[in-house]
């Protein structure tokens, strides 16, 4: 199906200023803006000076993180505006089962919607070469005694779907993939269908939480929304692999052959073996696991004497900022995570040298560049006067960045819950910036994310400080 999110997926930003002056000029417009007739093609992209990809909001194509633009898709086309030289408009599409049609109007010049190749869609549009390839799973909660207790069969053969009923968007390549199941089975699957506002990786949160039992994803994109929910299995294969490519407007023919004849130079180098990497192959490598230092009565961490000088210099408390770094590295001054983020306090790449920060960066370094950060920081929330709340805040944001926790505050807002204060508040906002009602609304500003995790990242770490407390004092 397309697709291309989450979430949240925390990855990072490798990539930096074009090297053309027009690039730096990026912008996101959901606006609908036809081209002119002349501006069809190459030649009208050049006249622009601008390539307008349709993406969807999601953890393969395109999303925001901590400020960051993001996705695999968006990373390969950034490449390629760099390759022309000029610069990359981004226009979000919410709703798939319109983007051919937007595409053909002119409203944009390449898809880019983790789009499956197919004999229907090649009727409407053209494909760039493909640039992956991967097949469709079941996505179902994993076999655990509470799924045993809700009567939940955990799937191990296709065959064993007969009955079953399934959740998946109607206009997708997973529709027609259930259609010829059912054949090769000889059973009925119950195939519920949805509407295309209600995406893949929202489907995928509601198998999750138990609002359906299946649905069915490319794995790209399910492997991608494992690392979310640690309640699923993606392991199930239901389809033969199948090819991923951009689409192109039938009026764009010199752009196709321009677009596959870089691509096909392009998928050969290290560049796009690592931004695959970093979007696929490295999706569990984020820090884990335990300190090798051991907390006791007095003592935190191998940093308290940094962290307590700096913390007086900042007016922040030191031991909120070491349950940070616990959470963040496990006081490994060295910790590698996935997407490149680096360090004591997992600085990305985008990110750390603004505070003076690189992954070679001593210890004392990377500590007073995060209070730097966190201070910044701060300074967005001391309209929250209780500081506790504050605190929330401010971990929120450094974990998602301000931009999705500003988008959840105006939901807050806007649904009549207090927009300072986090509990049962904001936070029930940022959980619900993943489902295409909210991230929708005119008040978001930064698109859908996935925020199970920033909310998990947030108790777990005002837990730890609480505990630091009776370790250490202020």
């Amino acid at each position: 199906m397309p697709k291309i999110k989450t979430g949240i997926l925390y990855l990072l930003a490798l990539t930096g200023c074009f090297v053309f002056a027009s690039c730096s000029s990026e912008k996101i417009d959901s606006r609908k803006k036809p081209l002119d007739a002349h501006d069809f093609d190459l030649p009208g992209i050049y006249k622009r000076g601008s390539l307008v990809v349709l993406a969807e909001n999601s953890s393969t194509s395109f999303f925001i993180y901590k400020g960051k633009k993001m996705g695999f898709e968006y990373e390969i086309l950034k490449e390629f505006a760099e390759e022309l030289g000029v610069s990359l408009e981004v226009k979000i599409v919410n709703n798939l089962d319109e983007i051919n049609d937007i595409l053909n109007r002119g409203e944009g010049d390449i898809a880019a919607c983790n789009y499956t190749v197919t004999r229907e869609r090649r009727s409407e549009i053209n494909f760039s070469t493909p640039f992956l390839q991967t097949n469709q799973v079941l996505v179902q909660r994993k076999s655990t005694p509470e799924t045993l207790d809700e009567k939940v069969t955990f799937i191990t053969d296709p065959i064993q779907l007969g009955n079953k009923k399934v959740v998946v968007w109607e206009h997708s390549s997973y529709y027609t993939r259930l259609l010829h199941l059912q054949d090769e089975i000889g059973d009925t699957i119950m195939i519920r269908p949805t509407q295309a506002q209600e995406g893949v990786e929202e489907l995928i949160e509601q198998v999750a939480n138990g609002v359906i039992d299946y649905t069915v994803a490319e794995k790209n994109v399910a492997e991608i929304n494992e690392r979310f929910y640690d309640n699923i299995d993606v392991s199930l294969p239901i389809s033969f692999k199948q090819n991923i490519a951009f689409g192109l407007n039938k009026k764009s023919p010199i752009l196709q052959k321009r677009l596959n004849s870089w691509l096909a130079k392009f998928m050969k180098r290290e560049a796009f073996s690592y931004i695959k990497r970093k979007y696929f192959e490295q999706i569990n490598s984020s820090v884990s696991g335990e300190s090798s230092f051991k907390s006791r009565r007095g003592s935190i961490s191998p940093f308290d004497a940094i962290l307590k000088v700096e913390g007086e210099k900042h007016n922040i408390d030191w031991r909120l900022v070491a349950a940070l770094i616990y959470h963040e590295s496990k006081f490994n001054p060295n910790a590698r995570a996935f997407g490149g983020a680096y360090g004591l306090m997992q600085f990305m790449p985008g990110t750390g040298p603004k505070f003076g920060v690189y992954p070679t960066s001593p210890p004392e370094v990377q500590i007073q560049g995060g209070y730097k950060y966190l201070s910044r920081i701060t300074k967005m929330w001391m309209g929250i006067k209780d500081e506790e709340e504050r605190n929330k805040f401010i971990l929120a944001s450094y974990n998602a960045g301000a931009g999705h926790i500003l988008d959840a505050q105006r939901l807050a807002e806007k649904k009549g819950l207090n927009p300072h204060i986090w509990d049962d508040n904001v936070e029930t906002m940022v959980m619900n910036l993943g489902k295409h009602a909210y991230y929708t609304d005119d008040v978001v500003k930064s698109g859908a994310f996935r925020g199970n995790i920033c909310i998990r990242y947030v108790r777990g770490i005002t837990s730890r400080y609480e505990t630091y407390k009776t370790l250490a004092k202020r």
